[in-house]
């Protein structure tokens, strides 16, 4: 988000360095002498180390307990701020999520919008207290404290989603700009507006008031652990609301007293505040665009790193917010580290293990491992730990004195604006694959310490540029001669790759220039590799709903449609065969169970499908049936349409038609009793949208749903165990229902073409349901009352992982 937190207070240390790009001027050594000196450690203090300190010129302005009252109001008042700032966050991100089917890119679009607000607040307490000087600032604030008042609280209509041919990110920020961005913003000016008016407080502390943020960080973390674990579970959105506004009407009051101290204690004196050299973070003089430039960057990244691995997670589990906040408390946590007195990770110690964790990074974000699901997302959010870790950790040591605070703010708020920008605005525009995450990393690279010791090496090496292009020779010859050794097996072929892009790699690791280019050529390899092994490539599309890639077998017999990692549909390309629905539709698997005895075969038979994929479930209209799909993302209806790639609705018997939308909003608009059955088989990769699993959402369906009708669920995930969750849903309603979890055996070649499934079943009686007990394997769902059932004001998956 751009936010600077932590304890800054550390004792000098005559030893320490100035980073190379960060170099104080050599006239910097006679500054007038007004302010309290201490004995605070500063990494970047070495060049001010021959300045002598006299303690005769500290003087207390207020007396010892009116001191302590003095900090304590302005840590809390910052801790409820970053707590109201961070719980919002989360809040709206939930409510807004439904109108866009669930998919994961709502949380990144919400995330750059508030990150641009968190800017437009850091810019304005940089440009008041610059212009009105910080009293005037300071009584103009009460004013602008009352106008979220008039806004709250805060209501995000279910109704009120975008049409089909609006764009969903430009809909969606004007939508969070009318509903949350006057609180949002107001509360975001706090952490730097606080921090200023306590450096003219008249505390002793008050040259280096950085360390405030110690109390802001707690407050952060606090709210984004609270949410998704107890205030989620506890309490409704509306509940949620009406507390934020609370919370709020107490800030206010809290900063208002704030002022009062700082109007109150400030010293009589007209004379500006000048702060020692040796307690210079970096001198005025050096804060120069290098240097801005740098903040810039330094933010940049791991603002982008944060937003790839929240895409990463939750395209393949599921868009909610306790993986919303795992990353962003990981990015806030950097910050506590690499601003705390005695960081307990330190610089070195993150930029050495930084190598070993990216490196294996690389083959985990394009290769799945079927048993190492939560193994591989530990490695993604630990890899980003440290490479973040790294990245705030040359930030802090860049900071300048209190004289640049907000400006400090303002640059490295931009920067986390910038790498929002670069995630939600520019990468799906510019790249048909998720290019920005591997990217992130390599500039990552690139914040890395030079560890070579040779003062007379250059900066660049031009080695730094041949040695990476030679190790894409390497990858080219591997995967060309891997792609042709049929007989080799797959773990073999995978080491033989592997292994020796792995080790140069590593060689680099000293180098961050060549490091980042080589650890790009093995990003580069992997995901080329992986991508033909899945197929031959055909066509490879993305929007605001994620990506799309439509691939041909290596024999040609089969054509996929897979969506993010998942296979979404599958069909035969011989001509005799391409009726034949394949995947986690073919007829003797579960949702064949139940056309064959379920579904009437009268030509009146309405089916309402929820998520369209390739269009398989068309293959069951028989002549006279209407089979309604409802897609939310226009893309997979065009492949779905194009007869190069698939005609199961191009051959449809029946009538076979797509709306354009989400599936539950659009539902919602046909008449009650309009459906013999209502298939939900809506996915985001693996991911399926929580909004469609309910309570309210199974009540929608029964109003759609004719009084004998059937409602089917396609629950196939990797990572929830997702029957237990209907069976409590079914109980609820009053319906009964039954389950199969059917398994496909590979290597019987005539299952080519079939997926294993999981499917659930639901009517109002165990007599519609009788015809599927002549099948094998399907169970009567038994509720289990320690699973959550989820409503659209509470979901939790803590119960549900596999």
């Amino acid at each position: 988000m751009g936010r600077s937190i932590g304890n800054m207070t550390t004792p000098i240390s005559p030893s320490s360095k100035l980073p190379p790009d960060v170099q104080p001027p050599p006239s910097s050594k006679t500054v007038p002498e007004t302010s309290c000196a201490d004995t605070r450690d500063d990494s970047f203090s070495a060049a001010m180390s021959d300045v002598s300190v006299s303690s005769s010129q500290c003087e207390l302005s207020v007396a010892a307990p009116a001191q302590s009252a003095i900090l304590w109001t302005f840590a809390i008042t910052l801790f409820a701020s970053a707590t109201l700032l961070f719980l919002v966050q989360p809040m709206v991100g939930k409510m807004i999520l439904p109108l866009f089917g669930g998919t994961p890119a709502t949380w990144n679009t919400c995330m750059l919008f508030f990150q641009a607000v968190l800017l437009a607040g850091y810019a304005y307490s940089h440009f008041t207290t610059s212009w009105l000087g910080v009293r005037k600032q300071g009584l103009a604030h009460l004013v602008v404290l009352c106008l979220p008042l008039l806004v709250l609280p805060i209501v995000i209509n279910g109704s009120d989603a975008p049409s089909a041919d609006v764009h969903p990110v430009g809909w969606l920020l004007m939508k969070l700009l009318m509903v949350v961005g006057l609180p949002f913003f107001v509360v975001s000016t706090t952490g730097p507006l606080l921090q200023k008016w306590f450096a003219v407080s008249g505390h002793p502390d008050a040259k280096d008031p950085y360390f405030l943020y110690g109390a802001s960080n707690a407050g952060s973390l606090l709210a984004l652990l609270a949410y998704p674990l107890v205030l989620e579970p506890m309490m409704s959105l509306s509940g949620q609301s009406d507390a934020w506004r609370i919370g709020y009407g107490i800030l206010l009051v809290m900063i208002v007293i704030c002022a009062w101290l700082m109007i109150n204690r400030q010293p009589a004196t007209t004379q500006k505040l000048v702060i020692k050299p040796d307690e210079f973070r970096m001198p005025d003089a050096s804060i120069n665009w290098r240097s801005r430039g740098f903040w810039i960057f330094a933010a940049f990244v791991p603002s982008s790193l944060m937003l790839g691995v929240t895409t990463h997670i939750t395209s393949n589990l599921a868009p909610i917010p306790l993986l919303w906040v795992l990353p962003l408390a990981l990015y806030l946590l950097t910050f506590v580290i690499v601003f705390s007195r005695k960081p307990i990770i330190s610089q070195s110690r993150a930029s050495t293990l930084m190598p070993f964790l990216l490196i294996p990074l690389v083959v985990f974000t394009f290769v799945g491992f079927p048993k190492l699901h939560w193994i591989t997302i530990a490695i993604h959010l630990t890899a980003f730990f440290v490479a973040t870790l790294v990245c705030h950790g040359r930030l802090a040591q860049s900071r300048p004195t209190a004289n640049h605070l907000t400006e400090f703010y303002l640059w490295m708020s931009f920067g986390g604006v910038m790498g929002g920008v670069f995630n939600a605005l520019i990468a799906p525009s510019i790249f048909s694959s998720i290019v920005e995450y591997p990217l992130a990393v390599m500039f990552a690279c690139l914040l890395l310490p030079k560890l070579a010791t040779d003062k007379n090496e250059r900066a660049f090496d031009l080695k730094d540029v041949t040695h990476p292009l030679l190790l894409a020779g390497l990858a080219a010859g591997l995967t060309y001669g891997l792609r042709n050794a049929t007989d080799t097996p797959p773990w073999a072929v995978w080491f033989a790759l592997f292994a020796p892009l792995a080790f140069v790699c590593f060689a680099f690791k000293e180098k961050p220039i060549r490091f980042a280019l080589g650890l790009g050529v093995f990003f580069a390899t992997i995901a080329t590799y992986r991508s033909l092994e899945q197929g031959q490539p055909l066509e490879t599309c993305r929007n605001f709903f994620g990506v799309k890639r439509v691939v041909a077998e290596q024999d040609g017999g089969v054509i996929k449609l897979i969506h993010g990692t998942t296979n979404h549909g599958m069909q035969f390309t011989d001509a005799a065969r391409r009726s034949e629905p394949l995947a986690y539709y073919h007829r003797s698997g579960p949702l064949g169970d139940v056309f064959k005895t379920l579904v009437p075969t009268q030509p009146q038979t309405r089916v309402g499908i929820i998520g369209l994929g390739a269009g398989a479930i068309a293959a069951y209209a028989k002549t006279g049936q209407t089979f309604r799909f409802y897609e939310i993302d226009p893309d997979v209806e065009r492949i779905a349409r194009d007869p190069n790639y698939f005609t199961f609705l191009e051959d449809c018997q029946g009538t076979c038609d797509v709306v354009l939308g989400d599936g539950r909003l659009t539902m919602a608009t046909e008449e009650n009793d309009s459906f013999d059955i209502i298939i939900l088989d809506a996915f985001s990769s693996d991911a399926i949208p929580a909004h469609l699993l309910t309570r309210e959402a199974l009540q929608l369906y029964r109003q759609k749903l004719k009084p004998d009708g059937v409602i089917a669920f396609h629950v196939s995930n990797r990572y929830l165990e997702l029957i237990p969750l209907l069976a409590r849903l079914a109980e609820d309603a009053g319906m009964v229902g039954r389950s199969k979890q059917d398994a496909v055996d590979y290597t019987d070649s005539g299952n080519a073409g079939r997926l294993s499934a999981e499917y659930v079943v639901m009517a109002h009686s165990n007599e519609r349901l009788k015809a599927l007990q002549s099948k094998d394997g399907w169970l009567a769902l038994r509720s289990d009352q320690k699973i959550a059932l989820w409503t659209d004001q509470r979901t939790s998956i803590l119960s549900l992982l596999r």
